[in-house]
């Protein structure tokens, strides 16, 4: 008796083949990008073949390296503030109870789902109403001041410290989700232990429930960070002049048509960016790993 054993077809579904056509849609004009940031053509539909010229002259561009100090400077300034408030954001709403707490909680976490213009705007009218208040008053701080021969005040305006401040808005809200996902899957009972122990409130935060939440607050600056560093909207709407950010500085440039070394700058920002993307996942992880091996 002759038996034939069917040869296994390889079934392919619709889900897989839509997955296929999201990742080709979103990563393939990203490799195309990156081929074309190779070109030794100065025009993108010509190729003339390999070289690296654009990464020589993008790291050659002094205009480049100023514009990434300034986001350098608001992406550090901001996180480091949302990295302390968002903190204790997410440990007072996780461990204490006031009036209007729901409502304070909801508005906390506002910025996530508002759109980037909205905030843009609405920070600067902030701003504008403010320094209208604050304008007045510094010109006669300024006035008393030429009197008794000191120096004067500058006048309120937007500069670096605005974006800065500007970006603190949503920075903090990612960061206090991250940090308040983590503390809903600690054992309550921990600061509990300590101060029976002991231990003094500061004492038991900072030796106990400190500690348990640092992954999380590292893994919320990284994204806070990359955010910062990739926002465009509200920089270009809070900055002053003589503040130029990168993503600002690209926007500039790309109106008056794509350059190679343009190119290369998405692609070295890419490659930033997702390094940054996977060691905020990998802290997470190994924050989460060790909470379960004990």
């Amino acid at each position: 008796m002759n038996s034939t054993i069917p040869k296994p077809r390889l079934k392919i579904s619709w889900q897989s083949m839509f997955t296929l056509l999201m990742f080709g849609f979103m990563y393939l004009p990203i490799l195309i990008m990156a081929i074309y940031s190779l070109n030794s053509s100065r025009f993108s539909t010509a190729w003339e073949g390999f070289s690296f010229r654009w990464y020589q002259r993008l790291f050659s561009d002094v205009r480049i390296f100023e514009a990434l100090k300034d986001s350098l400077t608001v992406a550090f300034s901001a996180v480091g503030i949302s990295a302390v408030l968002g903190t204790m954001m997410a440990v007072g709403l996780a461990k204490f109870r006031f009036p209007g707490k729901g409502l304070y909680k909801g508005v906390s976490y506002l910025p996530l789902i508002i759109p980037d213009i909205a905030i843009a705007v609405a920070t600067l009218v902030f701003f504008s109403s403010l320094f209208g208040v604050l304008t007045p008053i510094v010109q006669s701080l300024n006035a008393f001041l030429a009197k008794m021969g000191l120096l004067s005040l500058p006048l309120p305006s937007l500069s670096l410290g605005t974006v800065i401040l500007a970006h603190v808005v949503f920075c903090l809200a990612y960061i206090a989700v991250i940090v308040s996902t983590r503390l809903t899957s600690l054992d309550p009972h921990l600061e509990e232990a300590a101060l029976d122990l002991g231990a003094t409130p500061l004492q038991a935060f900072i030796k106990v429930l400190l500690p348990e939440l640092i992954p999380a607050i590292l893994s919320g600056c990284l994204l806070a960070f990359i955010l910062s560093m990739d926002d465009l909207l509200i920089s270009g709407f809070t900055a002053g002049n003589g503040v130029n950010t990168l993503p600002m500085l690209i926007y500039s440039r790309v109106k008056t048509g794509i350059s190679p070394d343009i190119n290369a700058l998405s692609v070295v920002l890419i490659l930033a960016s997702a390094l940054l993307a996977l060691t905020s996942e990998y802290i997470r992880y190994k924050g989460e790993q060790r909470r379960l091996n004990r």
